[in-house]
């Protein structure tokens, strides 16, 4: 995508009307499916053990059932290239209605697989919360103040209770867009004509699909952010107690 906006004339990878596919799924799968795993479920698997001192995660069958749901939900979301009409191109905050009526690519298949990966990816994240939070507040990390530790656990900690706070608003409305979609039920659609066609739905609110949607959009920003913030403050503070004591 970089290189096709850099150098136009020398890559066309992408053709003008697949653009708002393309860059829908690089959002939603870098703020969502990337960022979010990394940080909690990759550098929170690899370290909340080792500075509670603990051999593992407090249930790991959960928490490797939780990676094999997360890995489901990236399959339904790849699966979206392959179907009639592509990958959505609501752009990665999906507002209805334009994301699930005709004049919008992907707005029947593309729409309905984001939406239910949307929901099996919460289902994963649930579970992974619970047991990062398990490690943090009733593993060996219990014993000792939890603010006296590493800053990476603890904003590894407060972007888990984040998560656990703000993405089930983004569940709800994943499940209402969805029977909005393809049960007829008017959640978020108001009364449009679309493509000329006399409105099939009347009453509904696109303001509520954003009220929920910023309910999480707005902590997301902190639950990828503050991991990254504990890893920068621990390694400058290890990289400064170094210094000092190479001068010393």
């Amino acid at each position: 995508m970089r290189l096709q906006l850099g150098f136009p004339h020398f890559f066309s990878i992408i053709a003008p009307n697949n653009y708002y596919q393309f860059i829908t799924m690089h959002g939603m799968i870098m703020v969502i499916y990337l960022l979010t795993a990394l940080f909690l479920g990759g550098f929170g698997n690899y370290l909340i053990p080792l500075m509670c001192g603990a051999r593992d995660m407090v249930f790991p069958y959960m928490n490797m059932v939780s990676y094999w749901v997360y890995l489901v939900a990236v399959l339904v979301l790849v699966a979206a290239f392959f179907v009639p009409g592509g990958p959505t191109g609501a752009g990665w905050t999906l507002y209805p209605p334009q994301a699930v009526l005709p004049g919008t690519p992907g707005a029947t298949w593309g729409i309905i697989l984001m939406l239910l990966s949307l929901a099996i990816f919460i289902v994963a994240f649930t579970m992974g919360g619970f047991e990062l939070c398990d490690d943090c507040l009733a593993g060996p990390l219990s014993r000792d103040d939890l603010a006296a530790h590493a800053f990476i656990g603890m904003g590894i900690f407060m972007a888990t209770v984040l998560g656990l706070l703000a993405f089930p608003a983004l569940l709800v409305s994943a499940v209402m867009m969805t029977l909005d979609s393809v049960a007829g039920t008017s959640f978020f659609l108001p009364a449009v004509v679309s493509m000329g066609q006399p409105p099939t739905h009347s009453g509904g609110s696109p303001l509520l699909f954003q009220h929920l949607f910023w309910f999480f959009g707005h902590p997301e920003v902190y639950i990828v952010a503050l991991p990254a913030f504990g890893i920068v403050s621990d390694l400058l503070s290890t990289m400064r107690a170094g210094i000092y004591s190479a001068i010393a």
